[in-house]
């Protein structure tokens, strides 16, 4: 603590991001990125954006790369907003729209970073309980409240809520805004981004790091109808006018238009995640329903922080929460096929 600062910083609990660490032949599921490579047109068209140009600011309103994205979900590019990753796109809505005079909503497991930023922008927010079954019940969130924000799936459960239950959920609430944050529904989820044409109160967010293996150059983006989009738009322009480089925007309006390359790598994931699934239960383990690009498992006879300290030991990085009612899982992204076997293979001299 330091006399010179202001007076939030100190009671402020900042967000702790997964460990990346430099271990020797290292089989790191512990962050959720993508074990495939990002689109080869992707990469050429950042490759191509490095140049003389990059002399010149960015476009700050990345026009063409909402374009991309607009095209891909039928809606219109005004009503696209683009970041420096979904974190600062979420950063952008808890400012601009999930702070009101009644309590903000979400679920009291779930993506760690929410409550960071209640803490750094002073909201109110209530922590609605997930059921014994760790699914959201969304009848919890028929109270009086000033918004909701949803991660569909969550996080890091995996759990996913069908698209019917979504736009129950925003009609019950046409007067407070609903942020559902979409990072892992490419994996098996239902998107809610066509529930933005009918709904004013509906932002949905997206995130290229998970299903496009974009996790190192740092794009998100939420769709939904001009009012809420100008709001974000006013924050960030009150705030960084050029969050996307050229380098970023480029590749990244790319990667969405490679829609082969998108199909075929998430189906990877999704074939080595109902393996891994199946070779944990196998093995005693309780793995709850994932629609994500991770299982969230538990053993009966194990304590989740001893599995990790051996996965470890054996050069195996897997996520684990020492949280109330969690602490006995393991968050365990899915691999490669080779990684996935290193995993099994370590929890059977394990357990």
């Amino acid at each position: 603590m330091s006399k010179f600062w202001s007076p939030i910083v100190a009671t402020l609990k900042p967000y702790v991001a997964g460990e990346q660490p430099r271990i020797a032949d290292l089989v790191k599921l512990n962050t959720n990125e993508n074990p495939y490579g990002p689109s080869p047109k992707a990469i050429a068209a950042m490759q191509e954006a490095v140049s003389d140009s990059l002399r010149l600011y960015p476009d700050p309103t990345a026009l063409a790369l909402r374009q991309a994205i607009a095209r891909t979900y039928a809606v219109e590019p005004d009503e696209v907003f683009v970041g420096n990753g979904s974190d600062e796109v979420l950063a952008h809505a808890f400012a601009a729209l999930l702070k009101h005079d009644k309590p903000l909503l979400y679920p009291d497991i779930t993506y760690s970073f929410y409550p960071t930023y209640c803490g750094l922008f002073g909201i109110e927010a209530v922590e609605v309980p997930l059921k014994d079954d760790f699914t959201i019940d969304l009848a919890d969130y028929d109270r009086p409240c000033g918004a909701i924000i949803l991660p569909n799936p969550n996080a890091p459960t995996g759990i996913g809520l069908p698209i019917a239950a979504i736009e129950a959920l925003v009609a019950v609430h046409p007067d407070q805004p609903v942020v559902i944050d979409e990072a892992y529904i490419d994996f098996g989820g239902e998107s809610a981004i066509p529930l933005t044409r009918k709904y004013d109160n509906l932002l949905v967010v997206h995130t290229l790091s998970k299903s496009r293996s974009l996790a190192g150059l740092r794009v998100g983006y939420a769709i939904g109808q001009r009012p809420l989009i100008e709001a974000l738009e006013r924050v960030k322009d009150s705030f960084n006018s050029y969050p996307l480089d050229r380098v970023a925007q480029a590749g990244a309006a790319a990667a969405i238009e490679d829609v082969a390359w998108f199909d075929d790598t998430r189906g990877k994931v999704i074939e080595q995640r109902e393996r891994v699934t199946g070779a944990l239960r196998q093995r005693g383990f309780e793995v709850l329903p994932s629609q994500a690009n991770f299982v969230f498992a538990r053993h009966p006879d194990h304590g989740g922080a001893d599995i990790a300290k051996g996965l470890r030991e054996r050069a195996v990085l897997v996520r684990h929460f020492a949280k109330p009612r969690i602490s006995d899982f393991l968050r365990i992204t899915i691999g490669t096929p080779e990684e996935c076997d290193r995993l099994v293979a370590a929890l059977d001299e394990i357990v």
